[in-house]
């Protein structure tokens, strides 16, 4: 088989593995501060999980411009090696946390850590024919939305069998052991590293303003950001908006997992064939294409009266959300310098990271004025805004240079 196929077939398994192993005890969170941590005021809950869920994000934002310039320097193979060792050994150490606080704190050194799906996006890309990027990274990202989608169900199911959340993390622990150990013995990179070694050492502010001179990188950061800060701002008050809609009756939690699951099963199917489109159309079109899709799948989701039309319209939004994030990365990769590739993407993670924990935050607070409707309504001008300044940096310049 040739190579970059090799490549793409371990390190989809190893971003499943890692998803569904970092996703396995998230959603359980609140259940743990409860029953293994003793934490019975439900206000502190919520605030500390809130706290310990964006932990992660606050130092990923901060450190991973540093793994970048590093996995320019010394590989990218070396990076998912280190990633994946180290959050095994975190996510274990949290099985044995006795307070809040050393769970933050174990959160925030995962996050310092962390790394695994930006160092295989940047494998890839330096590995891959420039004609395939798109559906390597369409590929890539199913293994990723597969992994997340699966392991809150993983782990509901463990807990129940179990009866202890705290064995969660050592089975997690344990499955970004196997992701880490497969990497190693079967992932090849073509790294010239005495080349690497000969090019001056450059800072991430000297890293960054040579990059921003590329206009497209920063329009591409931007829009990653405005992705990720619009998906996830209505995400905490799902499940209250479904318990709106369903009452508070039998199979609540049921029907809240089905719609929060559904958008990323027809994401994990739309992914790969966006991403063999944008190979025969250009991924700028794409990009443009499903932003608009996106923006425009949110409004029914503020219109709707039960829950099965709330399922419907958001399983047509996981469909266009599969082109969004695969296509920024093959963009990202084709305006890079090369031997450039992993600081690009490590900048792109820090926007990305930044978007998860102030989208949450902000959508949260707005709810007490606009409700979720209303974060429904502002979501979707976003992505359209979002969609206008993708064909106005991206798409619209690459109408003018083919003139």
């Amino acid at each position: 088989m040739v190579r970059w196929k090799v490549n793409l077939i371990v390190l989809w398994f190893g971003q499943f593995m890692v998803m569904s192993g970092m996703t396995m005890i998230m959603p359980f969170l609140p259940l743990f501060l409860q029953k293994d941590l003793g934490m019975t005021d439900m206000h502190q809950v919520a605030i500390w999980s809130g706290i310990i869920f964006a932990g992660n994000f606050v130092t990923s934002f901060i450190f991973q411009p540093i793994w970048g310039g590093l996995a320019d320097r010394y590989g990218r193979k070396v990076m998912l090696i280190r990633s994946g060792l180290g959050m095994a050994i975190v996510m274990t150490l949290m099985g044995f946390a006795q307070s809040a606080w050393m769970l933050l704190a174990l959160r925030m050194a995962n996050g310092v850590i962390s790394g695994y799906a930006p160092a295989a996006v940047s494998l890839m890309s330096a590995n891959t024919p420039r004609e395939r990027i798109g559906v390597a990274m369409g590929f890539l990202q199913s293994g990723a939305v597969a992994g997340s989608i699966l392991g809150p169900f993983i782990g509901g199911i463990l807990a129940d069998w179990l009866g202890s959340f705290r064995m969660i993390f050592y089975i997690t622990g344990i499955c970004l052991t196997i992701a880490t150990i497969l990497t190693w013995f079967f992932v090849k990179e073509s790294f010239n590293a005495k080349e690497a070694a000969a090019k001056p050492k450059i800072s991430i502010k000297e890293g960054w303003s040579q990059l921003q001179h590329i206009q497209q990188l920063p329009a591409l950061y931007t829009v990653t950001f405005i992705i990720q800060f619009a998906m996830l701002s209505s995400q905490p008050l799902m499940a209250l908006f479904v318990g709106e809609l369903h009452g508070q009756g039998e199979n609540l939690a049921f029907y809240a997992g089905l719609v929060s699951s559904i958008t990323g099963f027809s994401n994990m199917f739309s992914a790969p064939i966006l991403g063999k489109l944008s190979d025969r159309i250009g991924s700028e079109k794409i990009l443009f294409f499903c932003l608009i899709g996106a923006g425009l799948m949110f409004i029914p989701q503020a219109l709707v009266h039960n829950v099965w039309q709330l399922f419907t319209a958001r399983f047509f939004l996981g469909i266009f959300i599969g082109g969004l994030l695969p296509t920024v990365n093959a963009l990202i990769r084709k305006h890079t310098p090369t031997g450039m590739e992993s600081r690009s993407y490590s900048f792109n993670t820090s926007a990305l990271a930044l978007g998860n924990m102030i989208g949450p935050v902000v959508g949260g607070a707005l709810s007490g004025f606009i409700n979720i409707q209303g974060i429904f309504i502002m979501t979707s001008v976003l992505l359209l805004i979002n969609a206008g300044w993708v064909w106005k940096s991206l798409f619209h310049r690459v109408r003018v240079h083919a003139q």
